[in-house]
């Protein structure tokens, strides 16, 4: 009753997502073992690029925890899990300055982190309606309220696919700023390449994963419509 032919396609993304987190494990560990030709901590070059940028009031604090990394948009701070604040190496400088990259995002109101802020108190409401709307549907085969849930899912699906463009951009600015401001070599970006690229795949996967089950509970709704 619950197995869907979707449901296989579900699981591919999840085993991307999984490849996905390995991958950003993986490596940030591998270059987390090179040091950055500058010398400069996480800490160091996350204080230089928001001062570059007009951001001298954001202050640049560590947290513990592996890739806890951060930037919070309400206490205006950029957080840094200890080995990237403490850390020279290309991994290190990479995360520190794409996490720089959302405050920079912030300061000059970029529209997708805009709207995804802007959403972010709908969603927080609605992810927490929609699956026992959906579930609920179901085991009572009542479609109506599959339809509601699927509109209450949809908000959160939105979230994540406004999420893409955010964290694309700030890896874009992170990499502007690491070569221009010379705290890595040309021949270095590769390794920030690898680190950044990494992360966002995650990003991607998370999307795809959402996409899949809304397309899903979708066709699951108008099978039901037909159905009555």
């Amino acid at each position: 009753m619950f197995f869907h032919p979707m449901d296989f396609l579900i699981i591919i993304a999840f085993a991307i997502s999984l490849w996905a987190q390995f991958k950003v494990k993986g490596n940030f560990k591998k270059w987390s073992e090179v040091s950055a030709y500058s010398g400069r901590t996480g800490a160091e070059v996350a204080r230089s690029i928001l001062d570059q940028n007009g951001l001298s009031h954001i202050p640049v604090e560590p947290v513990p925890g592996m890739l806890s990394d951060h930037y919070d948009p309400v206490s205006k701070v950029v957080r840094l899990s200890e080995p990237v604040y403490y850390g020279d190496s290309i991994a290190s400088v990479s995360v520190a300055a794409h996490e720089v990259g959302h405050a920079v995002q912030h300061k000059k109101s970029y529209g997708a982190l805009v709207f995804r802020h802007r959403m972010f108190p709908l969603v927080n409401l609605t992810s927490g309606i929609a699956p026992f709307l959906l579930m609920g549907g179901l085991l009572l085969q009542q479609f109506q309220l599959v339809g509601v849930g699927i509109v209450l899912f949809s908000f959160a699906v939105l979230f994540q696919l406004v999420t893409l463009p955010v964290e694309f951009n700030a890896s874009s600015r992170a990499k502007h700023y690491l070569l221009a401001e010379g705290f890595i070599r040309n021949d270095e970006e590769r390794g920030v390449n690898k680190v950044l690229n990494a992360a966002a795949l995650t990003y991607v996967a998370a999307a795809l994963i959402s996409l899949l089950e809304l397309l899903k509970f979708v066709m699951i709704f108008f099978q039901g419509q037909r159905e009555e």
